[in-house]
């Protein structure tokens, strides 16, 4: 099986000597284990390959970012996390239960926030309620939730527009609307697709810093895919760095600074910055 690499980011390495600790991580199994990748294998076409025989792990209640150049598999790898596509070889656990379908407390963000906009704000946030009924796989009525979803709304800061359709409210409340809808199905396990990139700063901004206090307060395992290598470093305690197809060994970089306040005015921010632009520059000169 292929090794999972993990670089620490210390502060050694903000220093002259710039350097970086390397060491490898045994494939075995651990108590805090969410999510374990044994020897994948996964392509569209059974042809060209976008990992083969890799091996990732992450702990309970980690913060990751997935970095990497367009195409190398960062959307892929989310959508295998959610039981929406399949590995052709190896298997993916969660919980220790290998993933055969979509799981109930699994939250998938879509990069276009996967909106219906013939739906209100608030019935697009109690979609998810609703398919659980219609399946059979929840127990509640939709009428349970109605407290839960009033909550999440005025939380989100949206309850003003829950009547409202998508086209007339603006990106950023989009985006809020999105992150309700899998938040009302309590998610153990919150998976974003490049969740800020159509946004202006300001926004970005704030709905980073939300993003954070969700992950802190509902005691969230969460794993972020950005192209931002910025982003990456804000919010990812862990940073997965991916690189051209077929990837076979999980390149890991520590980043303990993540998530704390001040971080994005610190050096250590700015330097990790600049070495992962230097790593994926290399990358695309292979």
């Amino acid at each position: 099986m292929a090794n999972i690499i993990s670089e620490v980011f210390s502060r050694d390495k903000l220093n002259n000597e710039q350097r970086i600790q390397v060491s490898t991580q045994e494939n075995v199994n651990t108590l805090n284990e969410k999510v374990r990748l044994e020897n994948i294998t996964f392509s569209y076409d059974n042809k060209t390959f976008i990992y083969k025989d890799f091996d990732w792990k992450v702990e309970l209640g980690d913060a990751w970012a997935i970095l990497g150049p367009s195409g190398c598999g960062k959307t892929t790898i989310l959508y295998l996390l959610a039981g929406v596509f399949f590995p052709n070889q190896g298997r993916i656990l969660i919980d220790g239960i290998q993933i055969d379908k979509p799981r109930m407390r699994t939250g998938l963000i879509l990069q276009d926030y996967g909106l219906l906009p013939w739906s209100t704000v608030r019935q697009n946030v109690e979609l998810g309620i609703r398919l659980r009924k219609m399946y059979g796989l929840d127990g509640r009525k939709p009428e349970e939730y109605s407290h839960i979803v009033d909550s999440w709304l005025t939380n989100l800061g949206i309850d003003h527009v829950q009547d409202h359709f998508p086209g007339q409210v603006s990106i950023g409340q989009r985006q809020r609307v999105a992150i309700a809808r899998s938040l009302v199905l309590d998610p153990d396990l919150l998976l974003m697709d490049e969740p800020f990139s159509s946004l202006d700063a300001p926004t970005r901004e704030s709905l980073q810093n939300l993003t954070t206090k969700l992950w802190i307060e509902q005691n969230l395992t969460m794993i972020i895919v950005t192209h931002a290598i910025e982003e990456a470093v804000l919010l990812g305690k862990k940073i997965l760095l991916l690189g051209h197809p077929p990837n076979t060994e999980a390149l890991v970089i520590d980043n303990p600074m993540a998530n704390t306040k001040g971080f994005r005015s610190d050096p250590e921010y700015h330097n990790l910055c600049r070495y992962l632009r230097q790593r994926m520059d290399e990358n695309s000169d292979d």
